[in-house]
């Protein structure tokens, strides 16, 4: 008997959200596992980066758009689509940080959570 592999519901909206920022280009696509670290906060970081905010916008609706179209869940929070510097798209288990390149640098998010466990993607 051959064993499926189930994914539990947010390693599974990570993986949608990553998709979504590939259809836009994102850049340096990182997903964080909060899991291993005790977190309350949330089970998945997906962070990426782009070069303007009209890319930082794209992205944003991009991964609501997959995330909808695949699962029927919208975010219970969104932060940032005013300025387009810093998009939080928040699916509770999952957020999704959604940068344009120098703000993301600048805030190191990466390094604040530095003992979960990081996987890099490529963009499509």
């Amino acid at each position: 008997m051959v064993k499926k592999k189930i994914l539990n519901l947010s390693t599974r909206l990570s993986e949608i959200a990553i998709h979504g920022i590939q259809e836009k280009k994102g850049n340096d696509i990182v997903r964080l596992d909060l899991r291993q670290i005790n977190s309350s906060v949330s089970d998945y970081f997906v962070i990426c980066s782009a070069d303007s905010s009209t890319q930082v916008k794209a992205i944003a609706d991009s991964v609501e758009k997959e995330i909808y179209s695949a699962l029927q869940i919208d975010p219970i929070f969104k932060e940032g689509l005013e300025n387009a510097d810093w998009i939080i798209l928040d699916y509770f288990d999952v957020v999704v940080h959604i940068f344009k390149t120098e703000k993301r640098n600048f805030y190191g998010i990466e390094e604040l959570w530095g003992d979960a466990e990081s996987k890099s993607f490529q963009s499509a």
